[in-house]
C-alpha cells in the first residue's frame, strides 16, 4: 500500500534572494505564479545571485513532507510506516534536470512514477523578497504534456488518498488526468478520500468557475488560504469563506498565514492557532502544511490534531530556505536548465 498519491507539476525549483527593486524591474506581482517561457527563465538567471536548486512542484514538496513525517521526521510522532511510501505521478523531459528530479525525489522516500517527454523538464524561479515572500515565475515544459493516460492507475488504486491541486488547470489535458484520477479515486468499489488545494490566487481567478463546478462532489478535504478562498466563494471575512465553502467539500482548511487555520466541518469553524517563526522564506509553506494535515488525516487523528501538525510543519519550513523539511533539503547552485 502506499499513503498519499500525489499527481501535479513536477518542477526544479532554483531559489534566489533578491530586493524589490528587481520585481519592479521585471514587472513580477509580489506573492504570486507567473507563468513564463524559457527564454524568460535564462533572462532571470542571468540577473540572479547564488541560487539554490531543490526539487519541486507543489504536490511534489507535499509528498516529500509526508515521506519524511512516514520516516518519523518530527521529533513528536516517531512511528515510521516505511512501508506506506507516497508516490508522486508528473512528467518530465529526457534531460539531466529530469534524471536529477527523478533522483531527489526518490532518495527523499518518494515513490516517483514519472513519465518522460519530449520536452524540458519545468522549473520554477522562486524569487523571495526580504519580508520572506515568494514570487514564482514558473515554465511548465514537459508538465504540459501530461495527460490521462499517463496516470499510474495501478499505484492509485494502492494507496489511500489521492492529492491534486489547482496547477494541473493550466492545460486541457492536466485537467482530464486529473478528473480520470479522481473519478477513479471516487468509484464505488474504491472509495478512495481525494484531497485538493486550491494552489494560488492565480489560478483561482483564472479557473473560477471551472472549480466551482468540478470540486463540489469530488473533494473530500479542500485547501486554500483567505484570497483564494475569498475568490472561490465571494465572501470577505475568513468565517464567512469557510461557511461559504461548506458545500463544495465536506472538510475545508483555510490557512492563514502566522494564525494558524480555520477548520470547517459539519457546521462547525474551528480555529486552530499558528506557531511563533521569523519568516525566512515562504516557499512551500502551504505544501508543507498540507503535508502535515493529510500525515495526520491518514494516520486518523482527525481534523484539529491534523491542523496542529500542519501548523507546526508549515512554521518549520517557513524558517527554512525553499521547501526544506530536513536532509533531503540541502540545494546545490544550478546552471541553466535543460
Amino acid at each position: 500500500m502506499h499513503s498519499l498519491f500525489g499527481v501535479e507539476n513536477p518542477l526544479m525549483d532554483i531559489v534566489a534572494h533578491v530586493d524589490y527593486a528587481f520585481l519592479e524591474r521585471f514587472r513580477k506581482q509580489a506573492g504570486t505564479m507567473h507563468l513564463v517561457e524559457h527564454e524568460e527563465v535564462r533572462a532571470l538567471l542571468r540577473e540572479i545571485r547564488s541560487p539554490r536548486m531543490v526539487p519541486g512542484g507543489s504536490a511534489a514538496n507535499t509528498a516529500r513532507g509526508v515521506a519524511w513525517l512516514d520516516r518519523g521526521g518530527e521529533a513528536r510522532d516517531r512511528r515510521p510506516v516505511d512501508s506506506e511510501r507516497p508516490v508522486f505521478n508528473g512528467a518530465v523531459g529526457r534531460d539531466e534536470t529530469g534524471d536529477e528530479f527523478v533522483e531527489r525525489l526518490e532518495a527523499a522516500g518518494v515513490s516517483a512514477s514519472i513519465v518522460r517527454k519530449d520536452a524540458p523538464t519545468g522549473v520554477s524561479v522562486i524569487l523571495v523578497t526580504p519580508d520572506g515572500e515568494r514570487t514564482m515565475n514558473t515554465f511548465l515544459g514537459a508538465c504540459r504534456s501530461f495527460e490521462a493516460s499517463d496516470v499510474d492507475f495501478d499505484r492509485l488504486e494502492r494507496s489511500r488518498m489521492l492529492y491534486l491541486t489547482g496547477y494541473l488547470w493550466d492545460t486541457g489535458n492536466q485537467r482530464a488526468a486529473a478528473d480520470s484520477a479522481a473519478a477513479f479515486a471516487r468509484s464505488r468499489a474504491r472509495r478512495i478520500p481525494v484531497a485538493f488545494d486550491l494552489a494560488d490566487p492565480f489560478a483561482v481567478r483564472r479557473f473560477r468557475d471551472l472549480f466551482r463546478e468540478w470540486i463540489p462532489g469530488r473533494v473530500d478535504i479542500l485547501f486554500g488560504n483567505r484570497d483564494e478562498l475569498s475568490l472561490l466563494t465571494g465572501a470577505a471575512c475568513d468565517e464567512d469563506c469557510v461557511a461559504r465553502a461548506a458545500p463544495f467539500a465536506p472538510l475545508v482548511v483555510m490557512k492563514i498565514g502566522e494564525k494558524g487555520c480555520l477548520v470547517g466541518r459539519e457546521g462547525r469553524c474551528d480555529h486552530v492557532p499558528g506557531l511563533p517563526v521569523k519568516a525566512v522564506d515562504t516557499t512551500g509553506a502551504g505544501d508543507a502544511f498540507a503535508a502535515g494535515f493529510l500525515h495526520g488525516m491518514l494516520r486518523d487523528l482527525g481534523p484539529m490534531e491534523s491542523a496542529r501538525i500542519a501548523n507546526r510543519i508549515a512554521a518549520r519550513v517557513v524558517g527554512n530556505e525553499g521547501c526544506c523539511y530536513e536532509e533531503d533539503s540541502g540545494g546545490v547552485p544550478p546552471g541553466s536548465p535543460s
